[in-house]
């Protein structure tokens, strides 16, 4: 039906076209008449397919921007639990920190303690040492003594005589 509507104003518009200016008189109404057929007729073309074509532009163009958006929502809800985890680690290494520090305290002591032990043994030992020395340096001085006091002849062994040996030894 609408190709016969079509094909009757295409027609009449080459039927009322005037052909000039013949008679002297003007011929507006006639290219009125033209101008709002051929208008008519352009728009019964083309406006449904400009339609088409800006209500699809139009959807494209939000179904970008929504993309979009979408995107710039997931990145803001990544960038808070990044955020989250950062803030996360900070509490840790903090947690971390102080932990460390009680532990080097801790062991700090208990090597400060090991050491004072081994001195306290170290001193010990070197004391027994000592005494032994002692004790060794005295029993050589007395077998000394007692083999000069044997040497001796038997007739001068008196008292005074020992005690004069031991006070050389001692001196």
């Amino acid at each position: 039906m609408s190709r016969i509507l079509l094909l009757i104003i295409m027609i009449s518009t080459y039927a009322l076209a005037s052909s000039g200016a013949e008679s002297g008189g003007t011929d507006i109404v006639q290219r009125t008449v033209n101008f709002l057929l051929f208008f008519g007729l352009v728009w019964y073309l083309v406006a449904e397919p400009a339609k088409n074509f800006f209500s699809a532009r139009s959807q494209g163009i939000a179904d970008e921007l929504q993309k979009v958006q979408d995107k710039l929502n997931e990145s803001i809800s990544l960038k808070k639990e990044a955020l989250t985890k950062i803030s996360d680690a900070e509490k840790f290494a903090e947690e971390l920190i102080a932990t460390s520090k009680k532990e080097n305290k801790i062991l700090n002591d208990n090597i400060m303690l090991q050491c004072e032990a081994d001195l306290e043994n170290m001193i010990r030992h070197n004391a027994s040492l000592m005494e032994f020395e002692q004790r060794k340096m005295v029993r050589t001085v007395v077998e000394d003594v007692l083999n000069e006091v044997l040497s001796q002849s038997a007739d001068s062994f008196d008292k005074e005589a020992m005690a004069n040996v031991i006070l050389k030894k001692v001196a």
